[in-house]
């Protein structure tokens, strides 16, 4: 079973997700570093060099390109919703965890400046925010809703024990 992490950048995706991955014995992907590596830059200079739109399309060739794992937790970045064709890919090959914060904790967790966040600059933080969670909520497979001060091990339980029964309908905890 593979367990993808969705969710605002800030949302802890990387973070639960590797304790998540050591908690099962399972591989960790995350794909901002697999971004990273491909790109040889941060990700927010690229965005401010190509766009948006570029940074959305190799965001989606990454994230197609994963092919015959089992056993992996993924940390996608927080605009990986923006790609239905990556999003119908996570969708088969996983079980997807929206890890759902309030937008008061991820206004408090981020500086957008450093963080490499897609449509930033036009938005704002607020509206990408809303804007992101209908697009969360459309493909989640289940929902952690984090409450401030939780602790990271709970959270991980939390989604153990959520994606226990390879969880194919829409649930929260």
């Amino acid at each position: 079973m593979n367990i993808t992490l969705i969710g605002m950048s800030g949302a802890g995706k990387s973070t639960i997700g590797k304790q998540l991955a050591k908690k099962l014995d399972h591989k960790f992907i995350d794909i901002d570093d697999l971004i990273r590596g491909k790109i040889g830059t941060d990700l927010q200079t690229f965005i401010d060099a190509y766009g948006d739109d570029e940074f959305i399309e190799l965001e989606e060739q990454i994230v197609i390109g994963l092919h015959a794992l089992d056993n992996y937790v993924i940390a996608t970045g927080g605009s990986i919703v923006y790609s239905e064709k990556a999003m119908k890919h996570l969708k088969e090959i996983s079980t997807i965890v929206y890890l759902d914060v309030s937008f008061s904790q991820i206004a408090r967790r981020i500086s957008p400046s450093k963080r490499g966040l897609v449509g930033f600059k036009d938005k704002g933080l607020k509206d990408l925010y809303h804007e992101r969670k209908k697009l969360y909520e459309r493909y989640l497979d289940v929902r952690i809703k984090i409450k401030k001060g939780e602790k990271k091990g709970d959270i991980v339980e939390r989604i153990i024990f959520s994606c226990s029964d390879n969880v194919s309908t829409s649930g929260s905890v």
